[in-house]
């Protein structure tokens, strides 16, 4: 298949640090590259790929704090050169949001959207001015049924497994861990709660965004001294492996419903459970008792660090490799592919350019039975 990713400008692809969607834009891109496919990336110049690389800007634009007028200017300019070229492509996969639906309803290519963030006000009257989008769900809790939005699957986000190095035993002294943007909804101020009156050593990372600083300087500087609570900034891929793997758990107590969560999936392939609040995706990823803790309270997030030593590590290294490899997310994406584009071509009735690998009918037949249901969900239970 000839196909188009588009990432956001905001960071490079793969991310040096922080970047969830351009993160997942890399592995399904240089996979699909893999098998043979011909893709090309819409992405920062910066960015590293083994497909034809289509820069939208020089270089990523969060590090040289480019503000949102700005950014909206380069991804227009990126949009436009993406849907000028789309007669050379089969599909185009999007994963910058609300910003393609317009020029995907006027494009005769097939268009598809992998949404990666949450509905706002404004993006939900949006994305029901183009309710017949193709429109992909990393978690079936991130669905709007009351949108009556097309979905057309959910495919789990995934990591690289084998990069993570396995800690089959955390450190000692044992301590906890945290990683993620530091937001009130992502739960720090609720992580160093749960240190504190568990008695914990905390370490923390993440990045702190121009929107943040406030919340940052108030709620969590005070708390960091460097001994029971230390703050380590943004992280690279190998002291974020390194950081989760020597913890006895990793915290996830979330305010609002993440619609999947990479932390999660790192944390538990490097060994270590995950104590997360039972909102969003998490339910979906983690297995209660076998590979963490589903909480509703503070007070359950608690209960369950006493609970640690329960939790066999190889089980949740385990759980990841079978239900959130990298390469299950690309055979899940290449099903949707071959499905919607079959679907496509005969509602267009014209002969496909190497839909398939085997050109055959009967792969083309395979394929449109591969999706028998709008969402793909992983197993609930680990392999033990």
């Amino acid at each position: 298949m000839r196909i188009a990713q588009i990432a956001p400008l905001w960071e490079q692809v793969p991310p040096p640090a922080y970047g969830g969607t351009e993160l997942i834009v890399s592995l399904l891109t240089e996979e699909l590259v893999h098998r043979g496919h011909q893709v090309t990336l819409f992405a920062t110049g910066d960015s590293q790929t083994r497909a034809l690389l289509k820069p939208g800007c020089e270089q990523a634009l969060r590090p040289q704090r480019a503000l949102p007028s700005a950014y909206a200017g380069y991804e227009q300019s990126q949009l436009n050169r993406v849907f000028n070229l789309a007669a050379g492509f089969d599909l185009i996969h999007s994963h910058i949001g609300e910003a393609t639906l317009p020029y995907a309803k006027c494009c005769s290519t097939l268009v598809v959207h992998t949404l990666h963030g949450p509905f706002t006000p404004a993006t939900e009257r949006l994305f029901s001015q183009y309710r017949g989008q193709n429109l992909i769900s990393v978690s079936n809790s991130q669905q709007r049924p009351d949108l009556a939005l097309n979905y057309v699957a959910t495919v789990y986000n995934a990591i690289a497994t084998e990069t993570f190095k396995f800690y089959p035993q955390p450190s000692q002294p044992p301590y906890l861990a945290f990683l993620g943007r530091m937001s009130p909804e992502k739960g720090p101020q609720l992580a160093i709660k749960i240190a504190k009156r568990g008695g914990w050593p905390l370490k923390m990372a993440g990045k702190i965004d121009f929107e943040n600083q406030d919340f940052f300087d108030q709620e969590i500087a005070p708390h960091i001294d460097d001994q029971q609570i230390q703050f380590l900034g943004e992280v690279t891929h190998r002291q974020k492996n390194q950081l989760m793997g020597n913890a006895s758990a990793t915290l996830f107590p979330i305010t609002w419903p993440e619609p999947f969560g990479l932390v999660m999936t790192e944390s538990m392939a490097s060994g270590t459970p995950v104590i997360a609040m039972a909102i969003g995706a998490a339910p979906e990823i983690i297995v209660d008792r076998q590979t963490g803790f589903l909480c509703q309270t503070l007070e359950d997030c608690l209960a369950a660090v006493a609970q640690i030593p329960q939790i066999d590590r190889q089980t949740c290294r385990d759980h990841v490799s079978v239900n959130f490899g990298m390469k299950r997310m690309v055979d899940d994406y290449e099903v949707v592919y071959r499905r919607l584009l079959c679907e496509h071509l005969l509602h267009k009735k014209r002969p496909p350019h190497r839909i398939l690998a085997s050109n055959s009918a009967a792969a083309a037949a395979a394929a449109l039975t591969q999706l028998s249901t709008p969402a793909m969900a992983p197993s609930r239970q680990p392999p033990l």
